[in-house]
């Protein structure tokens, strides 16, 4: 392979005439087709402009010239491009898209693809995606390409500061849920990343590339990013997909962000969703959207452990070790009795520090703090503020354990506020 060769960019190989063996052109190149899976990355063919109309010849079978033309191999063989193939096209998929970079945890624009030619398990060199270009420098290449020289260009655009992303830190986004299948887009990198990092992402998004970012992340990803949105959007998300799929996440989020979003759906909608749940999920989201939004009730989670006053350490670890909601979010665990009024509560700090066979109402704290289910907001974040809380158990008016409250659901509702 000729040494000018080891680096080349989309744009100045797009339109690069294709010759036989003998010299006889036979098309120019009109893009490049890229491998996905475990060929991720790996050019598989090229896209050629002929008399009979765009057809696809593999990279294998393409040779460049010392002058910088593509000469086919005598055994090439080209076949009309159906569009079915399941490749990325560089030129019709990547430039001038949006894509998601991972790695900075933004979107940004594709402005030209870098090309390399690598070893390939001994089978010679392979020509691969290396990097794509979001910066001032390919913008300005695919600009003044025609215009000037090619050395000139390159010497002018290098004056410019690169800005580039590596390949393994591209996530693109399909919003054709057929051919995001066949090209089998996951966006695994992406559901890797915190999920206010997803939220902030996909609030840079065009409606319909959200949504179709959002459908194929995990729902307990998905679940997570919705609850870091903004209320609008995250409405907005949600109207946009069919029942049962909303139903699945709804599922996946926390009680009281799946009552507080589906009490803004219009009604029609949300019990659609509702009738999609599991019959549990579906009965904790009910009762809580019977409540006030603006009360304790209203802003509570049922998703807590509590255990009977009689039990010992070690019982109270196996409840933490069978709690089925986010382990994130406990902070202290519940004691009750056998109507399920509340009798003490013990920070988890304390909890680890015991022997197995300590009895938990040896480790309550006998002046607790709770509040009424129909307290307002406001006076729930008044005792978080005064007592230093990272959660306060809710109480109806019997005394019984009913929900807790959180501390980043007091964040979150002074939050919408400002």
């Amino acid at each position: 392979m000729p040494e000018p060769l080891v680096f080349e960019t989309l744009t100045s190989v797009l339109g690069t005439p294709v010759t036989s063996v003998r010299g006889f052109l036979r098309g120019r190149l009109r893009d490049v087709a890229v491998g996905t899976g475990a060929d991720a990355g790996r050019v598989a063919g090229l896209v050629l402009k002929t008399r009979k109309g765009l057809e696809l010849v593999p990279s294998k079978d393409v040779r460049w010239t010392p002058s910088g033309a593509l000469e086919l191999r005598p055994e090439a063989v080209l076949t009309p491009l159906r569009g079915d193939e399941g490749f990325i096209f560089l030129r019709q998929d990547l430039l001038d898209r949006q894509i998601i970079d991972v790695h900075g945890r933004k979107v940004v624009r594709v402005n030209d693809v870098n090309l390399r030619w690598m070893p390939a398990n001994g089978s010679g060199d392979q020509l691969c995606v290396t990097e794509v270009e979001t910066g001032i420098r390919g913008a300005l290449r695919r600009l003044l390409t025609g215009a000037l020289p090619r050395r000139t260009l390159e010497s002018f655009v290098a004056k410019f500061p690169a800005r580039v992303i590596p390949w393994n830190f591209v996530d693109m986004i399909e919003v054709d849920a057929a051919r995001r299948v066949k090209l089998k887009i996951e966006h695994e990198r992406l559901a890797q990343l915190h999920p206010s990092d997803i939220a902030d992402i996909l609030e840079e998004l065009a409606p319909a590339e959200r949504e179709a970012v959002l459908r194929t992340l995990d729902e307990e990803v998905a679940a997570d990013t919705l609850e870091e949105v903004e209320p609008k959007l995250q409405k907005s998300l949600v109207q946009a997909l069919d029942s049962e799929t909303a139903a699945g996440i709804v599922e996946e989020m926390d009680p009281s962000a799946a009552a507080d979003l589906l009490a803004e759906l219009p009604e029609s909608r949300s019990e659609a969703i509702l009738q999609e749940m599991d019959p549990e999920e579906r009965r904790e989201v009910r009762e809580l959207l019977e409540f006030r939004e603006n009360s304790a009730a209203g802003r509570m989670t049922t998703e807590y452990v509590a255990v009977t006053r009689n039990t010992t350490v070690a019982d109270g670890i196996r409840a933490l070790r069978a709690f089925e909601g986010d382990p994130e979010t406990i902070t202290e665990i519940y004691l009750i009795d056998e109507k399920e009024v509340l009798q003490g509560v013990i920070p988890l700090a304390r909890l680890v520090l015991a022997r197995p066979e300590t009895r938990l109402e040896v480790l309550t704290d006998p002046r607790f703090v709770s509040c009424r289910a129909d307290q307002h907001e406001d006076e729930v974040a008044e005792l978080f503020d005064k007592y230093n809380l990272r959660a306060l158990p809710v109480i109806d008016n019997r005394d019984r354990l009913v929900g807790v409250v959180e501390a980043d659901h007091v964040i979150a509702f002074l939050r919408a506020r400002e």
